[in-house]
């Protein structure tokens, strides 16, 4: 595995709150020092009321490209099934633009069912949307190398979720980053397999796919075996309206500790 540096990243919810204090809150964040601000890519709220606020995703990123100054940004993680893959990576090419080459592209195979039904998405089976998502990759990186003016860098390209057989597979084949969500023995075992698949592939996965994963709770307890298990981008989610970011100042605070800044 590569040595990189430990970065923390924050997902920044974008439900039930009002503009204002979702954009409050990435102001905060960068200020603090978060490496990373992330969004996600649904049309309703994921957790508490189910109709509740809510806020587009790419739209979103295009403001936080133009209101931030250092931190990346992305999304955790584009749904492959809502833009055909031609289209998101020509927004991802003008918000790489915008941003002053800080976009991450995080893209998935997708899951909530409600955004597909609500907005008309062929939901079909999860190994339909994993199938769409490797057809989709080739082009996405296509037509990044088309566009005019090219991105300002190579985009990184994040992709999410942890399936064994076919995900990893596709994150071997293509990704720069690869996240998930579990306990430091899930993210091992799936890191492993993840590395078969780069040695089939014939890509050295362990050196240029970083690891990703969702974390909470107190540093101190699990931040140095993830980092020991590969991880190296840890992210904490935020929920609206209020936004609390004192867990992620502790996740801070220790990865500047250890000098992971």
């Amino acid at each position: 595995m590569t040595e990189r540096p430990v970065r923390i990243g924050v997902q920044i919810q974008p439900q039930h709150a009002d503009y204002s204090e979702i954009r409050d809150a990435v102001l905060r964040a960068e200020d603090l020092g978060v490496d990373v601000i992330f969004n996600w890519d649904h049309f309703y709220p994921l957790s508490g009321d189910p109709d509740g606020k809510h806020f587009e995703c790419w739209t979103m990123l295009g403001a936080w490209a133009e209101q931030t100054e250092r931190v990346e940004i992305g999304a955790l993680v584009s749904c492959n099934s809502y833009r055909n893959p031609d289209l998101l990576a020509d927004m991802a090419r003008t918000v790489d633009h915008m941003s002053g080459g800080r976009l991450i592209l995080g893209i998935g195979a997708g899951w909530f069912e409600r955004d597909y039904d609500e907005f008309g998405y062929e939901f079909g089976t999860a190994g339909s949307r994993i199938a769409d998502l490797a057809a989709a990759m080739p082009r996405i990186t296509r037509r990044l190398a088309a566009g005019n003016p090219a991105p300002t860098r190579d985009i990184p390209i994040m992709i999410g979720g942890g399936g064994e057989k076919k995900t990893l597979r596709i994150v071997a084949e293509h990704a720069d980053i690869w996240h998930t969500f579990g306990t430091v023995d899930v993210l091992t075992r799936k890191s492993g397999i993840l590395d078969e698949h780069g040695a089939a592939v014939g890509r050295d996965t362990g050196r240029l796919v970083e690891r990703s994963v969702g974390v909470a709770g107190d540093p101190a307890e699990k931040g140095e075996l993830l980092v020991a298990a590969g991880a190296t981008l840890l992210t904490i989610g935020l929920d609206g309206p209020d936004y609390d970011l004192s867990g992620v100042k502790r996740w801070i605070d220790w990865r500047d500790a250890r000098g992971g800044a």
